[in-house]
């Protein structure tokens, strides 16, 4: 009967209105939600065959919400060096346990904090990210963990490597001795100092290195460690000047000089330093020319070793590309994770959940997860949040249209509830 179908259609059209009213007023109230997807309604007419060509079977109208999840938000400044934002496609990978095992989700709401325990953390859905070596490479089949903090509470670098730069007096006597010191660090970062000292040999162009079990650097009296090998060396110079050998041989990369150093007293590792003196030939290390004084001195261009000093966790910031950075007190910055993004063939299949958190699903397919702004996925940027994507001015549109489509469907209601009352009354 053509007045039930026409009740039942300004039914649906008030259950679709109503919908998407709902749809506007969810916009609206995460207008400020960071990374939030405004949610569309999709209207679609409902059609019944009819049996007639002269008889007309109304349908109705249905609604679906949409949400365009890989619409882009505007990037935000935040004073959080631990908030991170995407531009472009792809998500963060978070995990509900800290441990990884929990259930694997996705989301553009970048509002992560390091938790009590030394995670980065947002409303308990936990940071992934890919383990980094201290140059920020990724570790060969590195898998996904939860970004621990603590796994870099301290730091501390040993000296691998000490380059001296000086010049040995050629005018000094016989037997005469001279000393330099240099600085060295043990594998927990502490700091110690070892003297050496030159003493002119018997020939014209031969010096003997003599290197001192290592001290504290600020106690001389405290001894650190023991010098295990590499000492004494014998150093030959050209006639000219120039470094010739070092226990016989021409220094070169692919003949190191090494020093070792073990029985530390703080505990840590045995050390094999590399001596950087200067290559055979050359005036960029060790020379042998007259001093030129009265009392022949050891002129001292440079003794530089690296290695770092013990230093403790200070700050964790997002830099560039989604590369977490460990920043210490004694000054290092260090990488210790990378941020991947997950990248989806059909990103608005996937399934919302609350919180921003959004599941695969077989419509969206797996995520594949690439480096930041690599292979078509977006570029991770630190200290910054994904805005919203509500336009309210553009939802008060489409509430007001709802409003407007909602009482014309009542108003179809009414008419067809009197002309009901008006056909019960003829058949009285």
């Amino acid at each position: 009967m053509s007045l039930t179908g026409a009740m039942t259609s300004a039914i649906s059209g008030l259950n679709a209105q109503s919908q998407a009213l709902a749809m506007v007023s969810d916009n609206l109230a995460n207008a400020s939600t960071t990374g939030y997807k405004t949610t569309n309604g999709m209207f679609e007419d409902m059609v019944t065959n009819s049996t007639s060509a002269k008889e007309y079977s109304s349908g109705g109208v249905s609604v679906l919400g949409f949400a365009n999840i890989a619409q882009q938000g505007l990037r935000a400044t935040t004073t959080t060096a631990t908030n991170v934002a995407i531009q472009g496609q792809g998500f963060f990978v978070v995990n509900s346990n800290s441990s990884g095992s929990g259930t694997t989700s996705y989301t553009r709401n970048g509002a992560f904090t390091i938790d009590s325990a030394g995670f980065l953390e947002n409303n308990g859905s936990y940071l992934m990210g890919w383990p980094t070596d201290s140059s920020g490479n990724v570790s060969a089949g590195g898998t996904l963990q939860p970004i621990d903090t603590e796994i870099a509470a301290v730091s501390g670098a040993a000296t691998t490597q000490t380059t001296m730069a000086l010049n040995l007096p050629a005018d000094a006597a016989s037997g005469a001795t001279f000393s330099n010191t240099m600085s060295v660090y043990d594998s927990l970062g502490n700091s110690s100092t070892i003297q050496v000292t030159w003493t002119k040999g018997a020939a014209a162009d031969t010096w003997t290195a003599s290197f001192g079990n290592p001290t504290a650097t600020n106690n001389a009296s405290q001894q650190t460690g023991t010098i295990s090998s590499g000492s004494p060396l014998t150093v030959v110079f050209n006639s000219d000047g120039s470094l010739k050998t070092i226990n016989g041989n021409p220094p070169s990369a692919t003949s190191p000089v090494t020093l070792g150093i073990g029985s530390w007293t703080t505990g840590a590792a045995n050390s094999t330093i590399t001596l950087n003196l200067g290559s055979a030939g050359g005036t960029n290390g060790l020379t042998q020319y007259a001093s030129g004084q009265t009392t022949p001195a050891i002129s001292i261009t440079g003794v530089n070793s690296n290695g770092l000093a013990f230093g403790k966790l200070s700050s964790v910031s997002v830099g560039t590309n989604g590369v977490v950075n460990a920043t210490y007190s004694n000054g290092q910055t260090i990488p210790i994770y990378k941020i991947p993004v997950a990248t989806f063939m059909a990103p608005d299949q996937l399934a919302a959940q609350s919180d921003g958190l959004y599941q695969a699903t077989v419509g969206s397919g797996n995520a594949t997860l690439q480096a930041s702004g690599t292979n078509g996925a977006g570029t991770v940027y630190g200290s910054e949040l994904e805005s919203s994507t509500t336009d309210t001015n553009g939802q008060f549109s489409v509430m007001m249209s709802a409003q407007q489509a909602y009482s014309a469907s009542a108003q179809v209601i009414t008419a067809v509830n009197k002309m009901f009352d008006t056909l019960i009354s003829s058949l009285r």
